[in-house]
């Protein structure tokens, strides 16, 4: 009978243990960090299809997007901070309420252009210098199956997928990584856009791959976010694999666990 009871006892303390732990699990998520898995390359090479990472849901404050309540009473955000110009954000887009994730490039009262290629920032340039091409392998990627884009095109399945590579540095100081794959692309050459009070205007690293603020929302664009539907920041990829399941442990990319994401 002893023994019986012990056992139960057992039993019992490791589902208290498993619930416990699973709770906290659910706590830490909702209240501090969000994951994200990368579905597209709109933010190579900074960002690869199949990287995983959590999102800093406190970076910017809580929104009614990054809320820890299932309902929350406000609109706005709360206890806030402003996200700075070269963030890595994730957020709600203003029409469809997909996820996305872009880089922040201009600040409310902004105006940003691009001109032959090249991002300005308030009538000024922000320099580019070139790097050696970012190089991938041509063949579909993750779960979804997407294929790359190439400068080098047409690349045979298996063969090396080049895309021009400089490296940009915006206004206030953060260098980043940037891919070109064609010039004259329709967002090469833009208007010129001013950032409303409370907006962001995002773009991704990918820049001829990238459905970003340069595009308008009537035509499946990002358009300008709002600061109330960001969810948080990016800040360092925790796992990442390039096949279709991450149980694919050969696919595992483990140069890339734990990088700070810049």
């Amino acid at each position: 009978m002893a023994a019986a009871a012990n056992n139960k006892d057992g039993v019992w303390e490791t589902v208290k243990t498993v619930v416990y732990a699973l709770l906290i699990a659910g706590v830490f998520r909702t209240l501090f960090f969000q994951p994200f898995w990368i579905p597209s390359g709109s933010m190579k090479d900074t960002l690869l299809i199949g990287d995983f990472l959590f999102v800093n849901k406190m970076a910017y404050g809580y929104s009614r997007y990054s809320c820890p309540f299932s309902m929350c009473p406000f609109s706005g955000r709360i206890f806030g901070s402003e996200p700075e110009r070269g963030d890595v954000i994730v957020f709600r887009h203003p029409v469809n309420g997909t996820d996305f994730i872009k880089r922040v490039i201009g600040l409310p009262g902004d105006t940003v252009q691009v001109r032959n290629g090249v991002l300005y920032i308030n009538g000024e340039a922000a320099p580019q210098e070139p790097q050696e091409p970012f190089v991938e392998t041509y063949a579909q990627q993750g779960p979804i199956g997407h294929t790359p884009r190439c400068s080098n095109a047409p690349v045979g399945e298996g063969g090396s997928c080049e895309k021009e590579r400089a490296l940009e540095t915006l206004p206030n100081g953060v260098v980043h990584s940037i891919l070109n794959i064609e010039n004259g692309s329709f967002a090469d050459n833009t208007p010129v856009f001013t950032v409303p009070d409370g907006m962001y205007f995002v773009m991704g690293d990918n820049r001829d791959n990238s459905q970003d603020s340069r595009f308008p929302q009537s035509i499946g664009g990002v358009g300008f976010v709002p600061y109330e539907n960001i969810i948080g920041r990016a800040d360092r990829i925790m796992f990442s694999a390039a096949g279709e399941r991450m149980v694919y442990f050969w696919t595992w990319r483990s140069d890339r666990f734990f990088r700070a994401i810049e």
